[in-house]
């Protein structure tokens, strides 16, 4: 008896994930959202059920109700490498919803079971970002620019932080190295921050200028 009730309750779950699936296909995320949760009432801690219905919730603009789904989902055993998008997912959602103070710990997380997630620590750079704290950020950037290095949002970031810190030469080099293989990118960098690393420059030579005089 119990065999057959496992049984059922495994072809009831498939046969949601279906439905779910066609009606997400079709763009109907509020029905497949029901699905979701009646998934959830078959295996309550259902690594996929949990994280499907979260990105659903996020689709609706229910972000604290996928912030729950996500938090769920981070107290489920998994490889590190769900753990780490659990995490990261989670981060992803908090910062989107303001909530950047909950948001940098969960990337942290991530980085930690993922080291290598490139995303977990540009998640994290935008975050310290957001609080100020520039010297963290801009190693959080060198940290994703070396794990992503052909991708310009890392260095685009870091470029501003440079700048921010009151650094224009290496926020020039970054617009040099980025020219190398994102030009367009590399433009567009020196047309938003190119006048204010010209007018650094100038003011840290007129200062020394000034000194040695």
């Amino acid at each position: 008896m119990q065999m057959i009730c496992s049984l059922k309750r495994h072809l009831d779950y498939l046969f949601l994930k279906a439905q779910a699936l066609a009606l997400l296909a079709l763009g109907q995320q509020a029905r497949a959202l029901c699905r979701f949760d009646r998934m959830l009432v078959l295996l309550p801690m259902d690594r996929y059920a949990l994280a499907s219905r979260a990105h659903v919730l996020a689709q609706l603009n229910r972000l604290d109700d996928a912030v729950a789904s996500l938090q769920q989902l981070t107290h489920v055993t998994g490889t590190p490498a769900q753990q780490a998008a659990a995490w990261f997912n989670l981060g992803y959602v908090l910062q989107q919803n303001g909530r950047h103070e909950e948001a940098g710990p969960a990337f942290e997380k991530a980085a930690e079971h993922h080291p290598c997630m490139d995303r977990a620590w540009y998640g994290l750079a935008l975050v310290l970002i957001h609080q100020g704290r520039l010297h963290e950020a801009r190693r959080a950037l060198k940290k994703t620019t070396q794990l992503q290095p052909m991708s310009p949002y890392g260095w685009y970031r870091l470029a501003e932080v440079s700048l921010a810190l009151g650094e224009p030469e290496k926020a020039r080099q970054v617009i040099e190295h980025l020219r190398q293989f994102e030009p367009r990118v590399a433009a567009q960098l020196e047309r938003d921050i190119g006048l204010s690393v010209h007018l650094q420059a100038h003011n840290q030579q007129g200062s020394t200028c000034d000194a040695a005089g």
